[in-house]
């Protein structure tokens, strides 16, 4: 099965400033894949190249097998996109847009249309520029959603809308997820982890993972180890183990590669006189912390050594 989203070393530059690098992933068909990060990390960069709105610098992408700088007519009609900032016309009322948008896409679904309508409660008759934020994003959901697309990009959708409206409108993307691929971005992990598949973590250009949610949730671990008297920690800690501390006869880490008995055993060669080794499953929002955090750490450390591989003094 191919992928329905594909990028290869994918970089952009504006001017001296790198916003994306060398970013390699593959999106899976069928996916509802989140990509995730701070305010700034790239994300709408990402997108901008992914539709055609942006050239790279370097490397390239594919969408439903098209080359990104082709995309363009055919494809765009197979392709459902709703930006925080969407544009649209003020003017028209939303019996309006619907009339206007439907010629443009011949898998219009008329009937789908309908159920959109009655499901977000939408004022047909009433202008745009009339509409409450969340309101204007139901009819841009309702507009992007009615010609069945075989994917749906989504910058930040969410972003300041009532809890409600949220709600309403991810229950309409679960209801098309059998018949379509969903990627979104956006800065907030409580609302795409309850329904991901799929998460990519972006920060300051550069995808530090990018995985299945089940993958993540099962190879993360917080482990507390109780001793029975304090220890330094030792400086060859397996790679794996992030964020290691230890306080008074307390060491606590992050496991990024658990793997049951056998990461307890290690746990065990390594501290043998532990009194007790707890390995507690962790939220995204703390898994996402601990590999931020380490990454920073490495990029400063490897900031700060010359050229010839020597500290700087």
């Amino acid at each position: 099965m191919n992928p329905t989203i594909q990028t290869n070393d994918l970089s952009m530059r504006f001017g001296q400033t790198e916003v994306l690098h060398e970013i390699e992933r593959a999106v899976p068909e069928g996916a509802i894949y989140a990509l995730v990060g701070p305010n700034g990390a790239g994300k709408t960069t990402m997108i901008k190249l992914l539709m055609n709105i942006l050239r790279p610098t370097a490397g390239g992408a594919e969408v439903l097998g098209v080359d990104t700088q082709r995309l363009a007519g055919e494809v765009f009609s197979r392709i459902g996109y709703v930006s925080e900032n969407q544009e649209m016309p003020d003017a028209m009322t939303v019996e309006e847009l619907m009339d206007y948008m439907r010629p443009f896409y011949p898998r219009w679904d008329r009937r789908l249309e309908r159920e959109l309508v009655r499901q977000f409660d939408l004022p047909m008759k009433r202008k745009l520029k009339h509409l409450s934020r969340g309101m204007r994003m139901k009819a841009a959901f309702a507009s992007s959603l009615a010609y069945r697309p075989a994917l749906i990009v989504l910058d930040e959708p969410f972003t300041g809308l009532d809890p409600l409206v949220r709600d309403e409108l991810i229950e309409s993307l679960l209801e098309r997820a059998a018949e379509t691929t969903i990627f979104l971005s956006s800065h907030d992990l409580a609302e795409i982890e309850s329904f991901a598949s799929h998460v990519g973590y972006l920060e300051e250009g550069r995808l530090l993972f990018s995985e299945e949610m089940t993958v993540l949730d099962d190879r993360f671990r917080e482990v507390t180890i109780t001793l029975a008297a304090p220890v330094k920690l030792p400086h060859d800690l397996p790679s794996a183990w992030l964020q290691a501390e230890t306080v008074d006869c307390v060491v606590r880490f992050v496991h990024s590669e658990y793997r049951g008995e056998a990461s307890e055993r290690e746990v065990a060669a390594v501290f043998p006189g532990a009194r007790d080794v707890a390995c507690e499953a962790m939220p995204l929002r703390s898994i996402f912390l601990a590999i931020a955090k380490t990454g920073r750490t490495q990029n400063h450390a490897a900031q700060t050594t010359a050229g010839d591989g020597r500290p700087e003094a």
